[in-house]
């Protein structure tokens, strides 16, 4: 039976958990393309009008599973590079679940387990469906396609010309178009609002 503690657990994994894992998953893009001299990366957390950027840290007002990592390029580019910066993700999730896993077996951490062996399990769960090569939405490859691609046929094979990390520049621009629109609507909506007034105060002196 679901009952008050299960949605009590299911909060705790969607709102938290989930988020810390999707966004330590991102971090392994940042670190591992650091080594590769990256230029321009972003760690995007969230989604909807910026609420602060400080250095490579860009925080949104709406925050729930929305993170991702962006670049512009790297100063070492090659096959290596690149199968490094995708393996990223994965190792990150990987070494972290393992390394969690090690401290419960060894009696470390019993006072949160739960916690632990949900944020467990979202890591491997990510781990996963990175690791294992397919195609997902619009022909789009996962981790473990590009990779198996880049050491099968030294490139991307699949038809979806989009890339698969974003270039930072490209998301900004974007960014400031959407920040553009919102800010017209609101316009709108102000001078709407405005003419409604002044018709019913026309109304109210007839």
């Amino acid at each position: 039976m679901f009952g008050l503690k299960d949605l009590l657990s299911l909060i705790t994994s969607a709102f938290i958990i989930l988020p810390l894992v999707i966004f330590l998953r991102e971090s392994g893009y940042f670190i591992v393309s650091g080594i590769f001299g990256v230029k321009n990366p972003r760690l995007t957390i969230g989604s909807g009008p910026r609420i602060f950027k400080i250095g490579f840290f860009d925080v949104r007002k709406y925050y729930h599973v929305y993170s991702w990592f962006s670049y512009d390029s790297l100063k070492r580019k090659n096959n290596f590079a690149y199968i490094c910066v995708y393996l990223g993700p994965i190792l990150s999730n990987l070494v972290f679940a393992v390394t969690i896993n090690a401290l419960l077996a060894n009696g470390m951490l019993h006072e949160y387990r739960t916690f632990w062996e949900r944020f467990i399990f979202y890591a491997f769960y990510y781990v996963l469906f990175d690791a294992i090569p397919m195609i997902t939405v619009n022909g789009k490859p996962n981790n473990g396609m590009i990779i198996y691609e880049m050491l099968r046929h030294g490139k991307r094979t699949d038809y979806n010309n989009e890339p698969f990390i974003p270039a930072t520049s490209d998301v900004e621009e974007q960014y400031q178009k959407e920040m553009e629109g919102i800010q017209e609507l609101d316009e709108d909506k102000k001078k709407a609002k405005q003419s409604i007034i002044k018709e019913i105060q026309d109304l109210k002196k007839k």
